[in-house]
């Protein structure tokens, strides 16, 4: 069974959320991967672009090991997770029945696939790992509720819940869900599938090739 993909949004980092989120996910019946997002650390990228005038390729990179940071603070919250830098790490990490947090760094940082631009944040990204996993399933678990009004995915991405690249990023056949606080709060335990609101398939940009 290929691994779902989750991301752990940064918002949730230094709330309650965050520990539940990961206690939930830590019971899951069937492999996941954890995407981190980049929180706090990515915010610091953000507010500091101005200050030291640093390129938006130079921005890029920052937030990406933004990420790897977050997703190192979320490795350590429950002895089920592992921190994993490549394919073969999550494949083994999987194989002793553990979670993988996925750093991105080693395998996204100059990936000629993923453009550098704040236009791609931790949402891209997990579409971008799912389609290297081949995984049928993305999760993006965020700190609102909003999601809940709208249905396409595209919508998603005009309402500022999702980034404008990820319509573009997700792969055909892959199933997008989007989970906040609503849905924690209504999870059963031990996770036997797959939480959140199923989101609508949405037509890839004309002329994207991201493979």
């Amino acid at each position: 069974m290929k691994p779902l993909v989750v991301k752990l949004g940064g918002s949730t980092a230094g709330r309650e959320e965050m520990q539940c989120w990961i206690d939930a996910l830590a019971t899951a019946t069937f492999p996941l991967v954890v995407v981190p997002g980049g929180g706090p650390f990515a915010d610091q990228v953000r507010v500091s672009q101005p200050r030291l005038a640093y390129s938006n390729n130079a921005a890029h990179a920052m937030a990406i090991l933004a990420m790897d940071q977050f997703g190192i603070a979320v490795a350590e919250r429950h002895k089920r997770f592992r921190v994993a830098r490549s394919i073969t790490e999550i494949n083994e990490t999987l194989s002793l029945e553990l979670i993988p947090v996925w750093l991105p760094s080693t395998m996204t940082l100059g990936a000629p696939n993923i453009p550098c631009s704040w236009d791609v944040t931790s949402d891209s990204l997990g579409a971008w790992l799912a389609r290297q996993l081949r995984s049928c399933t993305l999760l993006l678990i965020k700190q609102t509720d909003e999601y809940l009004h709208y249905s396409n995915v595209s919508d998603l991405a005009d309402a500022g819940i999702v980034d404008p690249m990820l319509p573009g990023m997700i792969g055909e056949g892959t199933s997008l869900h989007v989970a906040g606080p609503q849905a924690l709060a209504s999870l059963d335990l031990p996770l036997a599938c797959m939480p959140g609101h199923t989101m609508m398939p949405c037509r890839i940009a004309a002329g994207m090739d991201i493979r």
